[in-house]
């Protein structure tokens, strides 16, 4: 008969001047309750598991309780695409020239034709002719709220370049995240066009140079596009950046991170209304990610999540993976305390 279903002998048997002893009254050994923590944390696994088959993609995770230091992941050090997500290292590097003094956050950017480029966001949209100026902080949000690409490629160049960031990773002992190219070049290979020299730039270019791009030849871009090592992370490196950012206080990056325009079915999609979350999101082809962390009610502490979907055919589906998985990792940090 299972453990589960023992009963403590009645008083009425005790051995004459034998002693009750109140602990046989325990209808469930210590040494099952020493384990239930353990069996929780085995739920929470195999529930991840089940919640990753709603999309088709490959899902990663990451997930660190920031004031108990817990940890659960699912194909945390595997390779995922970052999509727009690596506009937080971009964030990271930028700062640490910001606080050396070799830029500033009111020093002005004028934005130039052949800055327009293609993808999400606004000022490519918006602003057609020359001669319109930002501020770098100006810009940063732009990148960060509604993840405009022109923005994010001017602040790469103002981070020092690719190599400067991955650079500023590995200072940060982290080696899982490569920032490899702006997102103009990184949209390029993905879709399979050839970029004419960045002089020759323009808003009217990107439109006619990727329909001309022949649907084989896409396809087989995309496919390379999902195994090239270039601009990944793995959702463990991700997830200790995110971690770094808050023990270190980087306000300037959480607060616009806390205002984040994008992704709202992801992360956020199952949480509980006015949930404070911290967040960037990442899209392009199959690959649909968002990374960020969550406040919990009641004193409850922070939760780093860095959640990636590669290869997925649905983005919706992949979407509703990510949303579930959050909520999933939400309530069990929040009741096992």
């Amino acid at each position: 008969m299972p453990l589960l279903h023992l009963k403590p002998q009645p008083a009425w048997r005790t051995p004459p001047g034998v002693p009750h002893r109140h602990s046989c009254r325990c209808t469930v050994p210590l040494v099952l309750l020493l384990t239930l923590p353990l069996l929780a944390s085995d739920r929470l696994q195999n529930e991840i598991t089940r919640l990753a088959k709603v999309t088709d993609g490959e899902v990663g995770l990451t997930a660190i309780h920031i004031e108990s230091g817990r940890r659960v992941s699912f194909h945390e050090t595997d390779r995922f695409p970052m999509a727009s997500t690596f506009k937080v290292p971009i964030a990271v590097q930028l700062l640490s020239r910001i606080d050396r003094g070799e830029v500033r956050l009111d020093q002005m950017v004028t934005i130039e034709p052949h800055d327009l480029h293609p993808g999400s966001g606004e000022i490519s949209n918006l602003l057609k002719q020359p001669g319109v100026v930002l501020s770098v902080r100006n810009l940063m949000e732009l990148m960060l709220l509604i993840s405009d690409n022109s923005a994010t490629d001017i602040m790469l160049r103002l981070a020092g370049g690719p190599e400067a960031v991955t650079s500023k990773m590995r200072d940060l002992g982290i080696t899982g995240i490569n920032v490899n190219r702006p997102t103009v070049r990184l949209i390029a290979e993905w879709i399979g066009a050839d970029l004419p020299p960045e002089q020759n730039w323009t808003p009217d270019l990107w439109s006619h140079l990727f329909q001309a791009v022949p649907p084989d030849t896409r396809k087989a871009a995309e496919a390379k596009f999902n195994t090239d090592p270039r601009d990944t992370a793995q959702p463990a490196a991700m997830a200790d950046l995110l971690l770094k950012i808050y023990n270190t206080k980087l306000e300037l990056l959480l607060d616009i991170m806390r205002r984040c325009q994008t992704g709202d079915a992801r992360i956020k999609g199952m949480l509980p209304p006015d949930t404070i979350v911290a967040h960037k999101t990442g899209s392009i082809g199959g690959t649909i990610n968002d990374v960020g962390i969550v406040t919990l009610p009641d004193n409850a502490g922070h939760v780093v999540l860095a959640l990636f979907v590669k290869q997925g055919t649905k983005s919706e589906a992949s979407e509703k993976a990510i949303a579930q998985i959050a909520r999933t990792v939400y309530d069990y940090f929040l009741f096992m305390k």
